[in-house]
């Protein structure tokens, strides 16, 4: 048993998102979304390498060495994945640990719309979760992964960096990949995924152009593609995906988008009011024909229309989705103004609204 792993234990006692372990500063956790320093003292650089280095292979310890950054995941029996990353800073070694757990939890558990159970059954098309860092991607993108593979009967293959949540095969046959473990790069993965004959392909994020270009074109061939990106709105996503492409191709993406697009959710999270723990506001487009002819002639600035007459259908503004937490006292209201698109909106339910509202 490595010495970290009591560190690990603790987080998970806590309930913690995330272990934070830097040189010249004392430890800490993120418990519901606040720092919290677990001891008074700073870490010394040269024992902080020891215990981090002690669950490191040759190659990885080469490759913090050498680059000043590294990736990778990590197991504790009985407690949890966790998503690790290390890296060089002015006092020394630096490492946080995001908490992967061990369970899938379903889309029911999670209190999340079920117009993503429909998704998640779609025979085709790319569907994207949205949203900063820490916002609870992931998880979300699991409650659907996992819905299908209770209820679909056939292949999933995931690439990620590094692979967090274990999906047991149920209904569906799973394979998990790993960037650098398991092949070069996501764009190498998700071309010999062609080949495997998925019926489902999880990329754990589009980060570059080759990437993004070879999801629409899975999703354009007749797999659902799932995956990711650092947005926040329907409107900002397509225009990002674009903006993406030299400006010669923008028309042609736009075309591709149009008909391989199914669903943009972007994702917000919020601390409890009721009990300790998050909650999720998402909002949710559906690529209807509407939707479609808005992203094909370059109008998204229009989408938000789709979305608002287009609740029967499942779609809900950030901004709906966070009065509904609010009306059923799940949050607080300052916590639905900081992240509230129109903040106008909920200003006047704060007891000190800011000078300009």
């Amino acid at each position: 048993m490595a010495r970290i792993d009591d560190l690990f234990a603790l987080q998970h006692d806590r309930g913690a998102s995330d272990l934070h372990l830097f040189a010249g500063s004392p430890p800490a956790l993120r418990v519901r979304g606040d720092m919290e320093k677990i001891a008074d003292e700073s870490l010394d650089d040269d024992e902080l390498r020891e215990m981090l280095f002690e669950i490191l292979t040759p190659g990885q310890r080469q490759e913090i060495e050498e680059t000043g950054d590294l990736d990778f995941g990590y197991e504790v029996a009985g407690i949890a994945r966790y998503r690790c990353n290390y890296f060089k800073q002015k006092n020394g070694i630096g490492a946080v640990f995001r908490e992967i757990p061990s369970t899938v939890l379903t889309v029911d558990q999670l209190g999340l719309p079920q117009v993503l159970k429909q998704l998640a059954m779609l025979p085709r098309g790319l569907v994207l979760l949205t949203g900063p860092t820490g916002s609870g991607k992931s998880t979300t993108l699991a409650a659907i992964i996992e819905h299908a593979n209770a209820n679909r009967k056939c292949h999933i293959v995931t690439i990620e960096d590094p692979i967090e949540f274990v999906h047991r095969p149920k209904q569906c046959i799973v394979n998990h990949r790993e960037v650098e473990t398991h092949t070069q790069s996501f764009a190498r993965a998700l071309r010999a995924a062609l080949r495997e004959d998925p019926d489902i392909i999880l990329v754990g994020e589009m980060r570059d152009l080759e990437t993004t270009m070879l999801a629409i074109e899975a999703a354009n061939t007749g797999h659902l593609v799932l995956s990711t990106m650092h947005t926040m709105g329907a409107t900002r996503t397509i225009d990002r995906i674009v903006d993406m492409f030299p400006a010669d191709q923008q028309s042609q993406i736009r075309t591709s988008l149009s008909e391989s697009l199914k669903g943009v959710m972007s994702q917000a999270l919020f601390k409890r009011m009721d009990k300790p723990g998050r909650i999720a506001a998402l909002e949710i487009l559906l690529v209807t024909p509407a939707a479609a002819n808005l992203i094909r002639e370059q109008k998204t600035y229009q989408l938000m229309t789709v979305i608002q007459t287009g609740r029967r259908m499942g779609m809900i503004s950030l901004d709906d989705a966070i009065a509904d937490l609010l009306q059923r006292r799940l949050i607080s209201p300052e916590e639905a103004f900081e992240k509230a698109v129109e903040k106008d909106r909920f200003a006047k339910l704060l007891k000190a609204p800011p000078p300009e509202f």
